[in-house]
């Protein structure tokens, strides 16, 4: 079976509106590639479902899934390292918030606020889309190791004021679930080339910026999964899922025993920071 790194994972040429309200064949309107259903039988990726409930894992199922192709042993490894790397932080994720708050005020289901945690899941939050997205663009660049370090850090600072995949609020020295992904990926040889030139890059950013700061979570999941040969858009995806059973395990903990209908007063943050009290009619009588 070929590595996933040879994959095709997503289709270059997109179809578009135009096409078929010109030419009046709507047959491929609705194409997928994913799953076939008919009267008593269903089919993913061609493979009879029975067969896979019976044979897989829910790893092997998902890989199959969003690759269209089973892992290899290597993989599937991999795969189930960077999904189970994320676990929970607390209330450092703000995404975690959103959740609860969410939680907080539609008690009757999970899903609203599971939906909310999801819709936080971003750049800011830590999605690891952009990072991977960072690394196999500079990867594509076919450049010499210091000049691609270089290039990233010059454009993505210009881009974002940062460098995607580094640094986090409170671990300063080490992110605890980021070293040991990295650690662990290296023993299953899944920390290949995009993951090695993100070590490149947290070195050349510490020799350029005059301190350390470290890879993060996002940054290490992006590099596992560029590593693995996934589409961007899946990476950034399967942040937000792997994510989802902290989301599930917080909504659960917030209907239970939380607190109904979540505020923010002042002793907790809150601040007004806009005029003092005024009236209209001294306003518009003095106009």
């Amino acid at each position: 079976m070929p590595d996933n790194n040879e994959r095709q994972t997503h289709d270059k040429k997109r179809r578009h509106i135009g096409q078929y309200v010109a030419s009046g064949d709507w047959s491929e309107y609705w194409t997928t590639k994913i799953s076939r259903a008919e009267n008593g039988r269903i089919w993913v990726r061609g493979y009879p479902i029975e067969e896979l409930i019976e044979n897989l894992t829910y790893i092997e199922s998902a890989f199959l899934l969003v690759t269209g192709e089973l892992p290899s042993a290597r993989e599937k490894a991999v795969f189930d390292l960077a999904l189970r790397s994320s676990m929970d932080q607390q209330f450092i994720n703000s995404a975690v918030g959103a959740a609860r708050f969410t939680a907080s005020a539609f008690p009757d289901s999970p899903i609203p606020a599971l939906a909310s945690g999801m819709l936080a899941s971003g750049s800011v939050t830590g999605s690891d889309q952009e990072p991977a997205e960072m690394l196999i663009e500079a990867v594509g660049w076919n450049l010499d190791q210091d000049a691609t370090c270089s290039r990233v850090l010059e454009l993505w600072l210009q881009r974002r004021g940062r460098v995607p995949g580094l640094g986090h609020p409170m671990h300063k020295k080490a992110e605890p679930r980021a070293v040991t992904l990295r650690k662990m990926a290296l023993e299953l040889d899944g920390w290949r080339e995009h993951g090695r030139l993100l070590d490149a890059i947290e070195a050349h950013l510490a020799s350029e910026k005059g301190r350390f700061i470290p890879i993060n979570l996002a940054g290490a999941m992006g590099a596992v999964y560029a590593d693995l040969g996934l589409d961007p858009l899946i990476i950034g995806g399967l942040g937000a899922l792997s994510y989802g059973m902290a989301f599930l395990a917080h909504i659960t903990e917030e209907v239970r025993e939380g607190v109904p209908l979540r505020i923010i007063p002042d002793q907790l943050g809150a601040h007004y920071a806009g005029p003092d009290e005024r009236h209209l009619d001294k306003e518009r009588g003095s106009s």
